[in-house]
């Protein structure tokens, strides 16, 4: 039973979505159903502190901070076939992906698309409980 208001939760909060902040529990629970968490931070940081555990990395904002919109749109294009499929992005702090996300939500019209609260650094790290791979 309780797996089932789990599922109903994630998919109420799917249907309902535009730029949603989501924790730890819930990526991971989004991302047992196949929906792709993608890592917008640079190779460096991807090195320094790994990566969650099935993310995909797709660099956003390069090194000095401009935004790589040909890259960025050519992989999302493999990872999400629609403006109304959810994906699941995030960074080191959660400035860079709540930037984006508002960016994708309000101008370019997605519909589901989620963001890890506090990123990497002060979100899945800060917890403790949850690793990263390199």
């Amino acid at each position: 039973m309780k797996k089932i208001l789990l599922i109903l939760a994630a998919l109420s909060l799917t249907a309902m979505a535009k730029f949603t902040t989501i924790d730890n529990d819930m990526l991971l629970k989004m991302q047992a159903q196949g929906i792709p968490v993608i890592d917008i931070r640079t190779p460096e940081e991807w090195k320094t502190t790994g990566i969650i555990k099935g993310a995909h990395k797709v660099m956003f904002f390069d090194e000095k901070g401009q935004p790589d919109m040909g890259n960025w749109f050519f992989e999302l294009g493999h990872l999400v076939k629609d403006k109304k499929q959810p994906f699941i992005i995030y960074c080191a702090h959660a400035n860079r992906s709540k930037a984006l996300g508002n960016f994708l939500d309000k101008q370019l019209h997605f519909e589901n698309v989620f963001e890890l609260k506090g990123g990497i650094e002060h979100g899945w790290i800060r917890d403790g409980k949850k690793p990263t791979v390199k």
